[in-house]
């Protein structure tokens, strides 16, 4: 079984814990407070267990000629990359105000750290727990510093190899072993053929010892969905008011309705998973009762017969005797009274009956 540990107080991932729903605000707030306080609460009513969203300090994510650049896009808020970014970019008060609001109705709140000099403005902030985007997974010095923070990590892995994820494996287990790792393929929206859910299963089987999740950026649901019966136990979708809205992002969101049913289907699935244990439940026994099956006679068989498979049969049967399983240990066995044609076989008789334990 996997790793369990907390990643937020009181909330365990991994092992048979409930699958941990992430829901990414991002940057999908167009830069306004208010609307991001309205998608925290949004997310919450939608029954997700976290708000997330994405802090930069753009000098140290960006070098000045990727700021002063051009940035002529339909989705543009400025017209450089660096004014762009200003826009949508919360400041370390605002941060605090959000996270007092996610507080204050019971949410969990946190943000990707774009890059080192963010993870330690988050680390001061006291998230509970610190999310590596794909961009940052192949950023070894960051990967390894985040780590030192000893608070639970996770950790996405779009546009990496598999060879380069067991290299992460390798640099955070030793420093931080609270961490999980997500299947993720950087494309907006992604297109099905490119989502590789069995690289689950990869993780899984590469990675036992920890938790597999799916960070996902497909429309719709059904694809996250099937990503937890195959073992996700952290899900991060990006969420939208409104998919018609400004930022590239918005596309491959969830609208609030969309949000919900997710939620809704996972935990209907989680419940559904059930056991691996196959047996008879209480919930078959009417079913088993009006078509469960029986031995009964082909013809008449008088007393003293010694039972052959031509002279039994199999039917729905009133009253019921032996279940078909056992026909064939009734073959070589005696029968201590006549039985009628078309009459169940019961275990009264039967001579020397041994009543079998069914496990």
């Amino acid at each position: 079984m996997p790793l369990e540990f907390e990643l937020c107080p009181g909330r365990r991932i991994g092992g048979d814990q409930p699958c941990f729903i992430i829901a990414e605000i991002g940057q999908n707030h167009q830069g306004d407070l208010a609307i991001a306080k309205q998608m925290i609460r949004m997310v919450k009513e939608c029954g997700a267990d976290c708000a997330k969203f994405q802090k930069s300090e753009l000098e140290y994510k960006f070098n000045k000629k990727a700021l002063e650049r051009p940035y002529t896009s339909k989705h543009s808020w400025g017209k450089t990359y660096g004014e762009h970014k200003r826009h949508l970019e919360f400041s370390h008060d605002q941060y605090r105000e959000l996270q007092k609001y996610a507080k204050e109705i019971g949410i969990y709140f946190t943000a990707s750290g774009m890059d080192e000099m963010a993870v330690e403005f988050l680390h001061e902030l006291d998230v509970p727990f610190f999310k590596v985007g794909s961009g940052d997974t192949n950023n070894f010095p960051y990967l390894e510093k985040t780590a030192k923070k000893g608070r639970p990590m996770v950790i996405s892995s779009g546009m990496q190899s598999m060879n380069t994820m067991h290299k992460v494996y390798q640099i955070v287990k030793p420093i931080n072993p609270n961490f999980c790792i997500l299947q993720c393929t950087s494309a907006y929206p992604l297109q099905p053929e490119d989502v590789n859910l069995q690289v689950i299963k990869a993780y899984q089987s590469a990675f036992p010892d920890i938790p597999i999740g799916y960070s996902g950026h497909e429309t719709g649901i059904a694809i996250s969905v099937a990503a937890v019966a195959m073992g996700a136990k952290v899900l991060e979708r990006h969420v939208t008011l409104d998919k018609t809205w400004k930022g590239s992002d918005h596309q491959a969101s969830l609208e609030p309705n969309e949000l919900a049913e997710l939620v809704r289907t996972i935990r209907l699935v989680e419940k559904a998973m059930g056991s691996p244990v196959k047996r008879p439940l209480p919930c078959e026994m009417a079913c088993s009762e009006k078509l469960g099956k029986s031995v009964v006679a082909k013809v008449t068989i008088p007393e003293g017969t010694v039972l052959t498979l031509d002279v039994l049969t199999v039917k729905v049967g009133e009253p019921k005797g032996y279940p078909p399983e056992d026909i064939f240990d009734l073959v070589g066995k005696k029968v201590k009274i006549n039985i009628e044609e078309d009459e169940t076989i019961t275990e009264d008789a039967i001579e020397n009956h041994v009543k079998k334990v069914k496990c």
